[in-house]
């Protein structure tokens, strides 16, 4: 028996909710189902991707802090390699050295040697290490040939002069080393060549 609504008790009808459509409807809800799975896919895609971007701007700035304290000094290890320069220069050109000098300049020579091991010394310390070039094969990565020397008493392409020493930074070049390259002795060995090829 249906409530009177006049009556104050229950209404005669429940109003349907839109839930209810779907109890009707099946695919709808299929269909619903289907969105949000794709909606949770989507934004799991979007979420992955910003954490591989974050983790990749964190590597980054990683390497770029590494770069910085590996060659932050590039500039100024620069400027300090003409000061090296010219403590090996004055170091050479004392006719014989320390020990012919006049007692006077001894002093200041030995002085002077100390300065430039010190100098090399701090270099080397923060990665800054000296090539080794007299005696070794050109190598254009690391050698700037400024002029050939005829001598038939070694291997053609031996370096045999060197006007300014070279450096490397962390095991890049600062600054390649100024070579005089020998011309007009045999053929470089196949050894040579082989580590000249290893650099």
């Amino acid at each position: 028996m249906a409530s009177d609504p006049s009556a104050g008790g229950a209404p005669a009808e429940m109003p349907v909710e839109a839930s209810d459509d779907n109890l009707d409807n099946p695919g709808s809800a299929t269909t619903e189902l289907e969105q949000l799975r794709a909606e949770k896919a989507e934004l799991q895609d979007k979420v992955l991707r910003a954490l591989a971007e974050a983790q990749n701007a964190r590597r980054r700035a990683q390497q770029d802090v590494e770069r910085e304290r590996k060659f932050g000094i590039e500039r100024f290890a620069k400027d300090l390699l003409s000061v090296a320069d010219n403590l090996g220069r004055a170091l050479a050109s004392v006719p014989g050295g320390a020990e012919a000098a006049d007692p006077a300049l001894r002093n200041v020579l030995v002085g002077v040697q100390a300065t430039e091991r010190e100098l090399i010394s701090a270099l080397e310390r923060h990665g800054i290490t000296r090539i080794e070039s007299l005696g070794k094969p050109f190598n254009a990565e690391f050698h700037q040939a400024m002029m050939e020397i005829e001598d038939p008493t070694v291997p053609t392409g031996t370096v045999v002069q060197e006007m300014a020493p070279g450096y490397l930074i962390a095991g890049r070049l600062l600054r390649a080393a100024m070579v005089g390259v020998s011309r007009g002795g045999p053929a470089p060995s196949r050894a040579a060549s082989n580590e000249n090829a290893k650099g």
